[in-house]
């Protein structure tokens, strides 16, 4: 049973429940909580996938007490009539958790996609860091992008049962990008993305809310006034204190477009097509190297310095004169951008959902070949 309730885990779970279910050795069943109801919806339907159960849970003002509390109590029943015999969980999300424990309660063993992300500062991000760190006690079986995420895991105390597959999403990517596609919207299919540099902006972590939010936002607009080549797109988080944030210091300006949240297809391919990613998304740090975009991380830290070893990614902090420092750096081309757009992606290869598909098998003795590795 594959349990996801966020845009982002369904992203990288969706190939993942399609593959175990072109498996004659297993019976793949697919359990949402719907913690993001809307924006679940729309990947669930670019990935053509219909869940076996679905908790609905999402209501408005939800609190990381309530979501976990609900997702617990419906997961409880939910497992004690599917009975599974592995319950797969995604990431680092309140459904993550909620999701591994119930399936402790009930002494169903755990696998943890994207196991071994680590910050090491619990705070940071807020409450993915812990929530991660609680599935890797939890979990039997850990599917780690990167052979650094497998140290990190060791360094927890974890020796066994870890595989390193590569990251689902650059599965997913196979999916969802195409040089034929169309937007929904007139501003993204119009948009010059030969003769103009498009920066795809996102800026939604609750560590940023206040001061460093304001902050990246000032950089962002100083760059959007003195490189008038440039268009800032930015899909503008539901938060209410993101969509404050974004009214109050980006709003106005002729080059800088404030939009609705994309879907995975939207955002992919807008992501394919633009010339920078300037995010403090974790997702993103991924995704854009692999259509080789360089990526400007708008944190104080990453539990993805695969990236930042890589070339592919730089951390900018949230220091106004920083990030606009660093964007400036790369708005002006030359081998700065070139460098990094060229980087090998460190992430994964498309096969990583095949990977832990084999893990399984021959985990619970239904293949005796060894699952291979991945290695960029």
């Amino acid at each position: 049973m594959s349990i996801f309730g966020t845009r982002p885990e369904a992203i990288k779970m969706a190939p993942l429940v399609r593959e175990l279910a072109l498996r004659p050795e297993f019976e793949s069943l697919c359990c949402v909580t719907a913690q993001h109801r809307q924006m679940l919806d729309s990947v669930l339907e670019i990935f053509h996938l219909r869940p076996d159960y679905d908790l609905n849970i999402m209501e408005p003002n939800q609190t990381l007490s309530t979501i976990t509390s609900k997702c617990l109590m419906g997961l409880e029943g939910v497992m004690s009539q599917a009975k599974p015999d592995l319950v797969l969980v995604h990431g680092d999300t309140s459904t993550t958790f909620a999701g591994a424990l119930a399936a402790f309660y009930q002494k169903i063993p755990v696998g943890h996609v994207e196991a071994g992300l680590r910050t090491w500062d619990r705070y940071s991000p807020f409450p993915e860091e812990m929530n991660r760190r609680l599935v890797g006690e939890i979990a039997e079986l850990h599917f780690c992008p990167t052979a650094s995420n497998r140290e990190n895991l060791r360094r927890q105390g974890v020796e066994n049962g870890a595989f390193v597959t590569g990251n689902t999403v650059i599965d997913a990517l196979r999916t969802t990008v195409s040089k034929e596609y169309r937007f929904t919207t007139k501003l993204l299919n119009e948009l010059d993305y030969t003769a103009r540099k498009v920066v795809l902006v996102t800026c939604h972590r609750r560590e940023n809310y206040g001061k460093p939010m304001a902050s990246i936002m000032t950089a962002l607009r100083r760059l959007a006034d003195d490189f008038p080549e440039t268009e800032l797109v930015y899909p503008v988080h539901l938060s209410p204190v993101v969509q404050e944030a974004a009214a109050q210091y980006l709003s106005g300006h002729p080059r800088i477009h404030l939009i609705p949240p994309l879907d995975a297809e939207e955002m992919h391919n807008l992501m394919a097509r633009c010339y920078l990613v300037m995010t403090d998304s974790g997702g993103l740090q991924e995704e854009a190297p692999a259509l080789g975009k360089p990526v400007l991380v708008l944190r104080q830290e990453t539990e993805r310095p695969e990236a930042i070893a890589a070339g592919t990614a730089r951390l900018a902090g949230t220091d106004e004169e920083t990030v606009y420092a660093m964007g400036a750096v790369l708005l002006r081309g030359g081998d700065g951008y070139t460098s990094m757009a060229r980087a090998v992606n460190p992430y994964g290869d498309g096969q990583a959902c095949r990977r832990i598909a084999d893990a399984i098998a021959w985990k619970f003795g239904l293949s005796h070949r060894m699952p291979e590795e991945f290695a960029p």
